[in-house]
């Protein structure tokens, strides 16, 4: 799934805390190295984010502030009034050519914040202001996919038992579901997998697990009795892109089972343009990125007509396996 990290920067400030050392165990043969701040070495100049995508460092670090963020409004919110993310882990082990990762940090390697507890106290502290919170955990990174040597998902799974008003949403791509099998349906936990067509997989989302491993770890955890959403987004208009994605909608509703399954997010590519300006800096390769986008208040995507034609096509292919109040639909 990726390289073994060879280097792991480490904060002075967290040398000695047990999670820096249980990430080590997991690495003997990493060369540790003490920096003083991981955006000493996350932030600096030059970096080439395409060559260090070959073989990515590991940076541990302290998180000293702002545990909770806005979300954005490329996310949909699933009309909850409080809808925030957490940064528990910057970029992600995969390599989709459309992600935002690549135009919004100036390096591939991944930083891990070992300081669970204070997210903890975060969280419980706007709990306590504001009485609810939609909370998507696996925001800027894919935290499951990590489980295997940064457990924080089980974590926030023990958090949320005793936290009846905190919605949590863990998005991923990985098929790491066994890893947290073993906990009790929690009914304010959503498992949300993202997925695409194979073809895509194979050629846009590099190192990912393929649809029917995805498809494979979906129906166990509904099986199990977990909610969970499946992302279908972004639509990608690749060429043959109808018939690929009319394919993917007929094969979920042939393997998945329609009551278990909370909804289906659908939605187009979209991006902040200084984001996409500096992908296509770095990811001349990519052909989904050079697109001739409509461009916005900042923000690019396809037309108003190509992203009707997505959604239409999309949401009425679903809709043959699906009931219409399964399906949400963001147009942002």
């Amino acid at each position: 799934m990726f390289k073994a990290f060879s280097h792991i920067y480490i904060e002075e400030s967290i040398l000695d805390h047990f999670r820096t050392k249980e990430i080590l165990n997991r690495f003997p043969n990493a060369i540790p190295i003490s920096i003083r701040h991981y955006k000493d070495s996350f932030n600096r100049n030059s970096q080439n984010f395409r060559i260090q995508k070959e073989s990515p460092k590991l940076i541990l670090a302290e998180k000293k502030d702002q545990f909770l963020y806005k979300g954005s409004d490329f996310s949909p919110n699933f009309s909850h009034p409080h809808f925030y993310y957490n940064t528990l882990a910057l970029n992600c082990i995969y390599d989709c050519e459309y992600c935002y990762l690549q135009g919004m940090f100036p390096s591939a390697n991944l930083v891990l914040f070992v300081n669970w507890e204070d997210f903890f106290s975060a969280t419980k502290e706007f709990l306590d202001k504001n009485k609810s919170l939609y909370l998507a955990l696996s925001y800027d990174t894919d935290l499951l996919a990590l489980e295997s040597f940064f457990p924080a998902t089980k974590a926030w799974l023990e958090f949320a038992t005793n936290e009846p008003n905190l919605s949590l949403e863990i998005r991923t791509k990985s098929t790491n579901y066994g890893q947290i099998a073993k906990y009790s349906p929690n009914p304010n936990v959503i498992l949300a997998w993202t997925i695409s067509p194979q073809s895509i997989i194979e050629s846009i989302e590099h190192g990912t697990p393929s649809l029917q491993a995805r498809l494979k770890a979906i129906g166990q955890a509904i099986k199990d009795g977990w909610k969970v959403r499946i992302c279908i987004d972004p639509i990608l208009r690749v060429p043959e892109w109808q018939t690929h994605y009319q394919s993917l909608a007929d094969t979920l509703g042939k393997e998945l089972n329609m009551e278990g399954i909370l909804d289906i997010s659908i939605g187009g590519f979209r991006m902040n343009i200084d984001f996409l300006k500096r992908m296509t800096d770095v990811r001349k390769d990519s052909s989904i990125l050079f697109h001739d986008f409509e461009k916005k208040d900042k923000i690019v995507s396809y037309s108003k007509l190509e992203t009707e034609e997505i959604l239409n096509l999309m949401s009425g292919a679903l809709k043959k396996h699906f009931s219409p109040s399964q399906i949400k639909v963001s147009y942002s």
